[in-house]
């Protein structure tokens, strides 16, 4: 039932602004144009229509209104909502970032013939800001040696990421990992949050001072809740969703998780022979030199990553701008999902990018502002620059991640694509180039790792 046409609406827009990066759009179409579309789209209808006992375009115009009238002044409407919501961000620049939402809850008004159709929606925009002086960032580059401790400790990382894995109905010890029930309870909410049979769960390292992760949640003293226990256990953690969580519901509340350990298994590490072994490489010294180059790669990596850090730091120092004045979950989890792909293309396991994920939830709502601003800022710097992500961009870094990952890149693409994740990839790759080009514009000096670890120390207190 199409009534499309090649006539530009005529209509008349005001937009105002209602609060910080929300327009309210109030659009208009004469009665004249309403009259217009419907007798086009009834006629167009009538030309093809087949009624029982007439010829083919034949019926009568009143059987034909009365038959599918509604049906057309509903398309109509929606055709005309659509054309004048087009128009109007089309005309004044607009750049949306959510899907427009009647003003107030209202509803969208009927379609009557003779009278002009007037309605309003709200959309939440991109913020607008002043460009800096690049010239002006400093950035350090950390210098590091990769040394015997280093190699030593890939090794062990290896050893474990590589193990065999063997049942185990405990008593639990660091790193044994369990499947098990997980029933989630929120503070202010009746009844059960979230309920699954299949929540993971890794007893934390020596090294990670007791924290967590529990269905991305940062649990503090997830050890002693799960060290000495065995299988059919039930343990009940507690923590407190952060105001910046991506679950509005969650910001600000108590937690309860529910853990009955279903199973659980222990990784035997594999020893540096075999290891060698597994790798194809004849003997261990030739095996720690393949670490050590591998090593000195990852830590190029991370050093283009830390000095990019820095610019985004810079970024954030130089450039101020409201936010929408209430975060979206859709936003909020955009910018989770894009820290998931970086920490997945440096090199990450699955479980330590869970555990980084969890951190970043469990932060301020500053911090989840903070990553909201940077989105902004590199979309608009992007544009600035007229920095586009190539196919070839896309393949390489999906065939680094999946070599981290220990997968086929066409696995890896499959899994992106299937959890609708290629737009967080690409801007993963567009922020890189955006960086990059900032950098190469930036004073850069080097800095002995001695003194950059103190200066990350001092950071982390800030």
């Amino acid at each position: 039932m199409s009534t499309a046409t090649e006539t530009k609406l005529d209509v008349e827009i005001s937009i105002t602004e209602s609060a910080p990066c929300t327009k309210r759009i109030a659009l208009s179409v004469p009665a004249k144009t309403i009259d217009q579309r419907l007798e086009h789209a009834l006629s167009a209808f009538m030309s093809t229509a087949n009624f029982p006992g007439f010829r083919k375009g034949k019926a009568p115009r009143a059987l034909v209104e009365k038959r599918v009238g509604d049906a057309l002044l509903n398309e109509t409407r929606g055709q005309l909502i659509s054309e004048a919501y087009s128009r109007a961000i089309e005309d004044h620049n607009l750049r949306p970032i959510s899907e427009p939402r009647p003003v107030d809850g209202d509803a969208m008004p009927e379609l009557v013939r003779g009278k002009p159709f007037k309605f309003a929606v709200e959309i939440e925009v991109a913020p607008d800001f002043s460009i800096p002086e690049f010239g002006n960032f400093e950035v350090r580059k950390p210098i590091i040696e990769v040394g015997a401790e280093h190699i030593d400790g890939e090794i062990l990382r290896q050893s474990y990421r590589w193990g065999t894995p063997t049942r185990t109905e405990g008593p639990f010890e660091h790193l044994d990992r369990m499947l098990g029930k997980a029933v989630v309870v929120v503070e202010g909410r009746e009844g059960v949050y979230f309920e699954t049979d299949k929540a993971l769960c890794v007893v934390p390292a020596k090294e990670d001072e007791g924290k967590g992760a529990l269905l991305g949640l940062l649990i503090e003293g997830l050890d002693k809740s799960l060290l000495g226990k065995k299988t059919g256990d039930t343990v009940t953690v507690s923590t407190k969703g952060a105001d910046g969580h991506e679950r509005e519901e969650l910001r600000g509340k108590n937690i309860t998780v529910t853990y009955t350990i279903g199973e659980a298994e222990r990784i035997t590490p594999r020893s540096t022979k075999e290891l060698a072994d597994m790798f194809s490489v004849e003997t261990e010294e030739l095996f720690k030199e393949q670490v050590r180059d591998a090593l000195e790669q990852r830590r190029d990596g991370e050093q283009r990553t830390a000095m990019r850090e820095q610019v985004a730091e810079q970024l954030l120092a130089a450039i101020d701008f409201p936010l929408p004045s209430k975060l979206s979950e859709e936003q909020v989890a955009r910018t989770l999902e894009q820290q998931r792909m970086e920490l997945l293309s440096r090199g990450l396991e699955a479980a330590a990018v869970e555990n980084r994920l969890a951190e970043l939830r469990s932060k301020s709502e500053k911090s989840a502002k903070d990553r909201l601003k940077i989105f902004f800022i590199m979309s608009r710097l992007a544009e600035h620059f007229g920095v586009q992500v190539t196919e070839q961009e896309v393949n390489g870094r999906i065939s680094f991640m999946a070599t981290q990952q220990n997968m086929r890149p066409e696995q890896m693409r499959q899994q992106i694509e299937k959890a609708g994740r290629m737009s967080e990839v690409l801007t993963v790759i567009r922020d890189a180039k955006v960086s990059d080009r900032i950098l190469s514009q930036a004073k850069a000096s080097d800095v002995p790792a001695e003194e950059w670890n103190k200066l990350v120390e001092a950071r982390a207190k800030d």
